[in-house]
């Protein structure tokens, strides 16, 4: 089983944590609609597809969504951040404006993630390794279910949000430290490209 694309094997594993849900977005999430148009959409996806993505691998058990780094990867068996290739030009400007989403300079996004989720695919609960710092990510093509919770005691906090085509969101803050997120099986393809800073 691949632990960052089993969906709720934690709920099952303490079911006497009662689940609640709560309105509010975690603090540090912030998203904005419409960060690149459809045409431009079009022309990301393309290059997407002609990069060199393969199978997610955790320890030796293969995910259903397919990856790529670029900057830096990191490596789950030695626990480490290591060198990968250089980003493709063809994310240079969609970088810029995920800076000045950010409110930091684009150098300090060191690496650069792409996934690819196909009908079906989806990942687990999971925050994103101690090693990065701010997470920004612009999504593609399909809408995601985003879902965050937090333990509160014996019950977990929960929030569900919409991650639409051409979006853009950041996690920092406790939405980064605090809470867990994951995003159950879509039924159409999409991309997001993730951008991180080094923690």
């Amino acid at each position: 089983m691949d632990l960052m694309d089993s969906m709720d094997w934690e709920d099952a594993l303490f079911p006497e944590m009662e689940q609640r849900s709560i309105q509010l977005e975690p603090r540090g999430f912030r998203d904005q609609e419409e960060i690149v148009t459809k045409e431009e959409e079009a022309a990301l996806v393309a290059s997407l597809g002609e990069l060199n993505l393969k199978p997610f691998e955790f320890h030796g058990h293969l995910g259903n969504r397919r990856v790529v780094s670029f900057g830096l990867k990191y490596d789950y068996s030695r626990r480490s951040v290591e060198p990968a290739s250089e980003m493709p030009a063809f994310l240079d400007h969609l970088l810029l404006r995920v800076a000045a989403f950010a409110g930091c300079e684009a150098g300090a996004f060191q690496q650069v993630g792409v996934n690819e989720y196909r009908p079906g695919a989806g990942i687990g609960w999971h925050k994103d390794k101690s090693q990065f710092g701010i997470i920004v990510a612009v999504s593609l093509l399909a809408p995601a279910t985003m879902r965050f919770r937090r333990a509160d005691g014996a019950q977990w906090n929960r929030i569900t949000h919409t991650v639409n085509p051409r979006s853009i969101y950041i996690l920092s803050g406790e939405a980064r430290t605090e809470w867990e997120h994951s995003v159950p099986p879509l039924n159409a393809l999409r991309y997001s490209i993730i951008f991180r800073t080094l923690a």
